[in-house]
């Protein structure tokens, strides 16, 4: 009688782990877009609404509070301020994320 001798394969584990977390990885760039998290430097004309110890405090275009140091303006008057704002504020990236939202919450 032939002895037969039967090998087991077993399943490539980190081939699957491999692959698993290559498409997790991609997914997630393309899902949470880290580009539009960036933060990209700015400069506009911003109106003073407070003057402070260490400078003014001002409100942009867009409506955000902006504090420039060294100001020796008035309340009310226009400057020129330079400053970060993340890339999704810009691009209309966030607005277009929150007419999808209002689209699915009833």
């Amino acid at each position: 009688m032939q002895k037969t001798n039967q090998i087991q394969k077993k399943a490539p584990v980190l081939t699957f782990v491999l692959i698993l977390a290559a498409a997790t990885s991609v997914t997630l760039v393309f899902t949470l877009t880290p580009w539009n998290l960036i933060p990209t430097l700015v400069t506009e004309d911003v109106t003073v609404i407070a003057v402070i110890d260490y400078g003014c405090v001002a409100e942009s275009v867009i409506g955000r509070s902006v504090v420039v140091s060294e100001c020796n303006a008035k309340p009310g008057d226009v400057i020129s301020a330079t400053f970060y704002i993340p890339a999704m504020e810009l691009n209309g990236y966030y607005d277009r994320v929150q007419e999808k939202l209002a689209m699915v919450i009833p």
